[in-house]
């Protein structure tokens, strides 16, 4: 009996490529601007890459930025990157040169794949960044490399618990942080996006989520195990008209939106006209409104509408909530899913009962090994030896979790707790108001107080505070009302959606 190689039996998405290629070769893995990449194509092409890669001295272990748009040539250097058992960082092409330095500093990133637009950015970035040595451009340059010749890599051996990947934190709170992501994380997210999104090898998956975002990545980790066909979608301001064409047209049948872009989505005059093929939408990276979940259910009655929840550091699906319990359980995240555990503590670690509010907690094979080259914050993160998540939430007796606010957003107004995301869901269903925040402000009486940043829908009357009052009289208790309202044309956000309050509390706390 021949004896097989080690590596040709490693669970990971290089080899899960590899057998689609065998066995699929010319099935469509990816469509992205109209162009087609077979399995056999995606196969060849990252191994071409990371033969490139290797003779330009990246190996084992070494880190490497992608700092581009969304093109199917993402997927390829992660793959040509991990192939070599070196770790992929994808980066937010939206960041300054400061903080793409601060990333390539913490992550000692050896080389970067970027766009030919982004490479006056990188070269700058290139100038103050020494180690940075291998610098490759997509375009002629990035597909000359995987057309040159020389030595081929020697095909590493790559266990289930290297690192894959190296997924900087949103920084909503301050500096990024680095999560890291093996192999066998992602793996574990594959099967829970499968069981949650139905996702199966004849489903056509619609990814709009920007790759450099754990939502993007990890949305396309089931479709390289199982050979489901992508679409990506052009990155830019988002239009709905544009994407409901794009989904007419490819016949996508599983879409993922965070909920402001679904808000918009809903609200397209055309959006119940069309011939959509649409079995499961998705929402997640964000908080959505009651309002926004209604007009969901309402526009895409037929289809499966699944909230997904979790953060980065858990690769990132912590809870689900099916479609069937989407109208009954209004607001809630769903349920814990079944492949990791969680409990709900208090500062003490002590488990509180149901229906009280404290931190929920994880472990389970998708909690990241920890944070790059900060031991601290990983400790800080591992207290007590479940990973925190920072997420203040309730849990009803069935078992649904409601989050109730972000730890580090709740404000307490003379001794009073008063959760911020309750105060926006109230304010969203006011008509006036198009998207809300609400961050905490010192006063010298009551501690803390509420304000609301408010974007207002346009009309000739300016909405007050006053105007506020009898409407949240009905909703919320008088502490919790926010005691100042600022009118500005959009809320910061970052690329995943979520409302950059730290850089609210800066400017207006």
């Amino acid at each position: 009996m021949t004896a097989q190689p080690l590596r040709s039996r490693r669970n990971h998405w290089m080899n899960q490529v590899a057998i689609h290629a065998e066995m699929r070769p010319d099935a469509v893995a990816f469509r992205c601007r109209g162009t087609d990449t077979t399995w056999r194509q995606l196969h060849d092409r990252s191994q071409h890459l990371a033969s490139a890669l290797f003779r330009r001295g990246i190996g084992f272990g070494d880190r490497v930025l992608i700092v581009m748009l969304n093109h199917t040539e993402y997927i390829e250097a992660t793959l040509a990157i991990n192939a070599l058992g070196a770790i992929a960082v994808p980066v937010n092409f939206r960041l300054t040169d400061p903080e793409i330095r601060y990333i390539v500093s913490d992550s000692g990133a050896k080389g970067v794949i970027t766009d030919a637009l982004l490479a006056p950015l990188i070269d700058a970035v290139r100038k103050n960044s020494p180690g940075l040595d291998v610098a490759v451009v997509l375009g002629d340059d990035y597909e000359s490399l995987i057309a040159e010749s020389g030595v081929a890599h020697p095909g590493a051996d790559v266990p289930e618990d290297t690192p894959a990947l190296i997924m900087y934190t949103s920084g909503t709170t301050g500096s990024p942080k680095g999560a890291i992501l093996s192999h066998s994380n992602l793996h574990a997210q594959s099967l829970t996006c499968i069981q949650a999104l139905q996702t199966s090898p004849d489903s056509v998956y619609f990814c709009a989520a920007p790759m450099f975002h754990i939502a993007g990545l990890g949305s396309i980790a089931p479709n390289l195990l199982l050979g489901t066909k992508t679409v990506i979608h052009p990155l830019g301001a988002f239009n709905a008209t544009d994407t409901l064409d794009a989904w007419e047209a490819e016949r996508a049948t599983s879409v993922f939106l965070v909920p402001a872009q679904w808000q918009v989505i809903c609200a397209d005059p055309t959006v119940r006209q069309r011939d959509l093929a649409l079995e499961v939408i998705s929402w997640g990276a964000a908080p959505a409104s009651d309002t926004v979940l209604r007009a969901m259910a309402e526009t895409f009655p037929d289809a499966l509408n699944v909230a997904v929840f979790g953060q980065t550091e858990m690769s990132p699906i912590t809870c689900v909530l099916d479609g069937t319990d989407a109208l009954r359980k209004l607001g809630s995240v769903g349920k814990v899913i079944p492949t990791i555990a969680a409990r709900v503590v208090d500062e003490n670690m002590n488990d509180v009962t149901p229906g009280e509010i404290g931190e929920i907690v994880y472990r389970g094979p998708t909690m990241m090994q920890g944070y790059w080259n900060k031991p601290d914050a990983t400790a800080e993160a591992f207290a007590g030896g479940w990973f925190h998540s920072g997420d203040l939430v309730r849990v009803d007796d069935e078992g649904f979790v409601y989050v109730v606010d972000r730890k580090k957003d709740m404000i307490i107004s003379g001794g009073e707790n008063i959760y911020c995301a309750e105060v926006e869901n109230a304010l969203f269903e006011h008509p006036m108001i198009r998207e809300a925040a609400v961050i905490g402000r010192p006063d010298d009486r009551w501690g803390e107080v509420p304000v609301a940043i408010v974007a207002a829908v346009s009309g000739e009357t300016p909405l007050t505070l006053g105007d506020l009052e009898p409407f949240l009289n009905d909703r919320l208790a008088r502490y919790k009302h926010p005691k100042e309202l600022v009118l500005v044309d959009d809320l910061p956000r970052n690329a995943s959606g979520k409302v950059v309050k730290h850089q609210l509390r800066k400017t207006y706390g």
